[in-house]
């Protein structure tokens, strides 16, 4: 061709082979490009899962564990009640008088039959004599007449008329009966002059004296003298749902309940008694029954209108399994607890806890006593996790302690 010669345009063939030829780079470069950065991700990722599998078993979960172990365990029933005086009397007076000597202090203990106060005997005496001076005169009348009686049978209708000897019957048996009628009297003067000497009828604390000495007191006096509570023993008067009046009712066929009363926050033991009564009918407004129990009280620790907390034993489960009830989780399948295992590997044990109470689960079934779980770290914990222990303790030894107010309470440190 000549130099001069003008470029003629490619044709249209041409210029779809050019396109063909571009496209199909484009679409390899992408598809190059595609599994380049898959086989980069991949890599990573691989790199990545082994550094944090190499990571979780060079670095354990630390946790805490306690070991299961087997004990009797008390169930009991919690409340709330109030002490109430076992015996209470107000100290009132039977006949009117004049206070002369009141014989005891405010606040004292005084046993049964002890002198409280004193009054006046004297009109009381008085009549007791006169009493005593009517019978005696009605006795003398009597004599004599009996006399006359036995003397007008013996010589009989000879000298006296019949009319005679009947009419002095008769007056035999009405000095008789006069007789005996003041012997009522001198019997009613005596308990008059009794009632001037007052004394303790049961044993207890006296409270505020009501009424001073020198005062004039009558028998219909309503406020008495004093009022007397017997606080040894005394009662703890509480309640229980009624849906537990069965078991409870049941227990009580093998004897005395024991019951336990503490401070009303339940920190601190006040005494150890036993169940003395279940009401005969269950409050329908408050769906409970009410219980009494009695408490020997040799410390004075109870006092009538104390509000304590009370806790009634109604069974013992008998060697059962026992774990701190921290240890016990919650899942979608139920109650499960971890247990470390070889290696110091946990495992995850779908456990049946009968009773939690007091800081305790006992399981009845899903682990064994000697097998340690975890008390604290399980939320970081899956099947198979390594741990580290950082406090446990050996079998049959808890981890814990027993609160105060509780022998069954645990609390885990």
């Amino acid at each position: 061709m000549p130099d001069n010669a003008t470029p003629q345009p490619p044709t249209p063939g041409k210029r779809l082979v050019v396109r063909r030829v571009l496209a199909r780079l484009v679409t390899v470069a992408v598809i190059a490009g595609i599994a380049v950065s898959g086989l980069y991700w991949y890599g990573t990722r691989s790199s990545a899962t082994q550094g944090g599998s190499a990571k979780t078993q060079e670095a354990p979960v630390p946790v805490d564990v306690a070991a299961a172990e087997r004990e009797d365990f008390p169930v009991y029933l919690n409340g709330l009640g109030v002490a109430q005086a076992w015996n209470t009397v107000t100290i009132r007076v039977r006949v009117d008088g004049q206070i002369d000597k009141i014989n005891f202090q405010e606040g004292q203990m005084v046993n049964q039959g002890d002198l409280l106060l004193q009054i006046d005997p004297r009109p009381f005496q008085a009549a007791l004599d006169q009493a005593a001076a009517k019978k005696a005169l009605d006795e003398a009348l009597l004599a004599n007449s009996k006399h006359d009686l036995e003397r007008y049978s013996k010589v009989g209708t000879l000298a006296v008329s019949q009319q005679q000897i009947d009419t002095q019957a008769a007056l035999v048996k009405q000095q008789e009966a006069q007789v005996k009628a003041d012997q009522g009297a001198i019997d009613n003067a005596q308990v008059q002059l009794g009632y001037t000497t007052i004394t303790a009828p049961i044993a207890g604390r006296m409270g505020f004296r009501l009424v001073d000495r020198g005062n004039i007191v009558h028998a219909n006096d309503q406020t008495g003298v004093a009022v007397i509570t017997q606080i040894q023993p005394i009662a703890v008067v509480f309640t229980a749902p009624e849906e537990e009046l069965p078991r409870i009712n049941t227990a009580l066929k093998g004897g005395p309940l024991p019951v336990t009363a503490l401070t009303s926050d339940g920190k601190a033991e006040l005494d150890k008694g036993t169940l003395a009564l279940v009401d005969n009918q269950v409050d329908i407004a408050t769906g409970s029954i009410r219980l009494k129990a009695k408490f020997d009280n040799p410390d004075l620790k109870l006092w009538p209108g104390l509000t304590v907390a009370t806790r009634l034993q109604i069974e013992t489960l008998k060697n059962s399994v026992v774990v701190p009830d921290i240890a016990v989780q919650r899942g979608p399948d139920g109650l499960f607890v971890y247990v470390v295992g070889d290696g110091n590997k946990v495992e995850m044990h779908k456990v049946d806890a009968s009773v939690i109470q007091d800081g305790k689960a006992v399981i009845s079934s899903g682990i064994d006593a000697g097998q340690r779980v975890v008390t604290s770290g399980s939320y970081r914990l899956q099947p198979g996790t390594p741990v580290e222990i950082r406090h446990g303790e050996e079998p049959n030894s808890i981890a814990g302690k027993r609160s105060a107010a509780s022998p069954a309470s645990v609390q885990i440190e």
